[in-house]
Formats: C-alpha cells, structure tokens, sequence
C-alpha cells in the first residue's frame, strides 16, 4: 500500500482527495497498486467540500504528515511561493516525494526545489503545474522525448482565455467581461496574475525548461497581458480574417530561444484560434512528429486533481518497483539560456492609429515604417471625417521588433497623430 497526503484541501485538494477516493479500486485494477489517502491537513477542516471522508483523515497540522514515516507521498496543494516552499523542502529533507500543482513556486524556487530532490534521491511530480488536466508535461517530456521542439505555442490561462472569447462573442468591452468571469468564478478577486500573463509566463517558463533542457524562470519571459485590448481592436482582427488569444510563444531559431507571453493575432483557420472559453490548448511543433496539438481544461478542480493523480500513481510505481532515482527524461540543466531578446523577435504586426483624417496622412506614416524596414501587408480605414481622428488600421510583413518600437515611437510624435498607437503582434501566416 502506498499512503498519501494531502496539503491544501482548497479546489484542487477536493478533486485530487475525490479521485483518489472513489477511483481506488480503479487505479489498484490498473496498476496492481493500492494507493491509500491517509490524511488531508488544511487549516479549514469544518467546511464542507460534498466529499465524504474516513474519520480521521482531516488535520489541521501539516507537520505531522511530514513527519509521519507511513506517508510515502506529500502532495502540496496550498499555493504561493513561502509556506509552499517550506513544506516542499522539509517534506524532501524527510524522505517524502513531493507532487505540487505549483507553477509559480517551480517557475521561481524549481532549482532549489529539484536540486534538493535530486540529493535526498525522491522525485518531484509537476504535471499539474501547467494546463491542468491536459498531460503536457509528460507529452514534451516522454512522448516527444526523440524530437528537437521547433516551437510551443500555448492558450495556457482559461481566465484571459474566457475574457477574449465573451469580448469576440459578444462585442463587450474588457471591464465588463471581466466582473462578469469573477461572478463566475473563473477570475479572481484580484486577477492581475491573469489578466496580465503573468500566470501564463509562469507555465511557460515550466514548458520551456522541458522543452529545451534549460532552467529558465519568470525573468526570462517577456511578459505582455489582455488589460489594453479593446473591443474595436478584436472586431478589426475579425475583419482581417484573425482572432485574438494570449499567446505563450517558446520558439528556437538559430539555436536561440525566444519566450514570450502577449496577445496575439492567430489566423481564424488555425485550431488554437477555435480554442475558446475557459478551455486551453498546447500547440507543439517538434522536427521529426512535425505539428501536435493538445486540447482540454486547463483549470478545476477534477480536470487539475486528475493531473496531480496520474503524478502519484507513476511515483506510486516507481517506489514498488524500487525505480525512483536517475535522470529524469528532458531534466533541466544549469547551461547557458541563450535567450533571443525581444528586440530581435521578428513577427508580423496588426498597427491602429488614431490619425487625422486629411490627404497624405497615410503616406507619412508609411513613408516612417519604410524607413524601418516595415512593409505593409493590408490598410483598412472605414468611417471618414475630414479633419477629425479615425482609426487607421495597418497589417505588416515580417517585421523585428526593435524596429517596429523605434517607428511607432516616431509616429506617435507626429501632429497629426491624435492617440497612442496600439499594435499587436501577429503569429500564424505570412501575407505576402
């Protein structure tokens, strides 16, 4: 028998506590192994989850879960960055594996996390850390294990995710659709984790370490959220044949890595652009499989607990079969990052100005994204007010994106400018 215990018994706890409850006789007839839930400690032991538990489970003391010699494995599902951390270490120091749901604490103690792990010889399951109940982790990790990652382009936060979708659906501005997502419990009370890709840059960060044998962190992914994009900006990419998601982009190009997390305009055709709601999906290039593409629920509390589930049953496996040790598949390592900076990114560009409608207006402001080496693609320019501001909307080639920055910056300095120039970066297709 192989005890666990849980720390957390929030969201995540009750559907991981819930799985490994009613799918006992399940996973036991699947694995030959009889995975016990022995304790659950949470500072809450009163409210009521709808789950019904064996008598005695539930504590407040997280401690003596750690240290009981029983437990074989700790799964942490408290969130944040210092307790967190805490228990993870000590719960390592004492022998205990270790499953967390925690991206945030992996994107920015994972070293200290896994180089503890490593010395103590216990594993550390992170499968639930990113997109919830879809396996990426173990996809990029194992299943695409013979394949050099062209790119990862990933809808991996379902709160922004469902925000841009109403804001398409339904023409609603972004204020409006986000109290309505904290209604519905698919946004925080403060949701600025969310709403500005911060949550997403820490997946990434998760992502690209697998991915590229590397241990990046959440310094190194530059970092853009969905708080500025307007309704007129989302029915312009409409127009244009795109829709808009936030993206998290990990590309190597000549032998460089670029990460980067931002709205982005994706061709309507593509199947991430369908990818709506509070749903994810990891698009996964790789060299010799060539494109995949990973689809489900990204958040929840069964979709979640069933990733942290398939972390304890394999560890559950490896400690019967007396396997634990070695080198994990695609495992991190401390070599140079050889980041692309974001400077050099190239990518096409959706621009809209707030120009004054009067005769050779468009040619100024081509005549300075010429001079950047920017060709335009497509103009669009609807309502016509002589005199007055309008909005003109330009779609690009190929562009870098220091040059894209030096020639909006002189744009926004000429009078007949009115506004600030929004632009959005545009992946999926080359309009030539």
């Amino acid at each position: 028998m192989i005890n666990i215990g849980i720390i957390g018994f929030g969201t995540v706890g009750t559907g991981t506590a819930s799985i490994l409850i009613q799918n006992r006789k399940l996973l036991k007839d699947r694995t030959g192994i009889d995975i016990n839930l022995k304790k659950i400690a949470d500072l809450d032991i009163k409210r009521d989850r709808g789950i019904k538990l064996p008598k005695g489970v539930l504590t407040i003391n997280a401690d003596s879960l750690i240290a009981d010699p029983d437990i074989h494995i700790i799964v942490e599902l408290i969130g944040g960055t210092t307790v967190a951390k805490e228990i993870i270490l000590k719960a390592i120091k004492n022998g205990k594996h270790v499953v967390t749901a925690n991206k945030a604490l992996l994107a920015t103690h994972g070293k200290e996390i896994f180089k503890a792990a490593e010395k103590a010889n216990v594993k550390v399951g992170f499968e639930a850390s990113v997109a919830g109940g879809i396996p990426i982790i173990k996809i990029i990790s194992e299943g695409l294990v013979a394949n050099r990652i062209k790119s990862i382009y990933g809808i991996i936060n379902g709160t922004t995710n469902y925000i841009l979708s109403k804001m398409s659906d339904e023409n609603a501005g972004f204020s409006e659709v986000l109290k309505e997502a904290q209604k519905l419990g698919y946004a925080e009370a403060d949701p600025t984790y969310d709403i500005e890709g911060i949550d997403s840059a820490h997946k990434l960060s998760i992502l690209a370490s697998i991915a590229y044998g590397t241990r990046f962190s959440l310094k190194d992914v530059y970092c853009e959220g969905i708080s500025s994009i307007s309704s007129m900006d989302i029915e312009f990419a409409r127009e244009l044949g795109y829709k808009l998601k936030l993206l998290a982009i990990a590309k190597e190009t000549n032998g460089k890595i670029e990460l980067r997390v931002h709205p982005t305009m994706v061709p309507e055709e593509f199947l991430l652009s369908k990818v709506d709601g509070v749903f994810n999906a990891v698009y996964v290039e790789g060299d010799a499989v060539g494109p995949t593409l990973y689809y489900g629920r990204g958040a929840g509390d069964m979709p979640t607990g069933s990733a942290v589930v398939s972390d304890i049953v394999e560890i559950s496996y490896n400690i019967v079969n007396k396997t634990i040790g070695g080198k994990p598949l695609f495992q991190p390592s401390e070599k140079e990052k050889n980041l692309l900076k974001m400077d050099d990114v190239i990518s096409m560009y959706f621009f809209r100005f707030s120009a004054i409608d009067k005769p050779g207006v468009l040619s100024r402001i081509s005549g300075i994204l010429g001079k950047y080496n920017i060709s335009i693609a497509s103009v669009i320019q609807k309502d016509r007010r002589e005199g007055k501001a309008v909005s003109l909307v330009v779609l690009t080639h190929r562009a870098r994106e220091k040059d894209v920055l030096s020639a909006v910056k002189e744009i926004n300095r000429l009078p007949i400018v009115a506004a600030k120039t929004v632009f959005i970066r545009v992946e999926g297709k080359e309009l030539i």
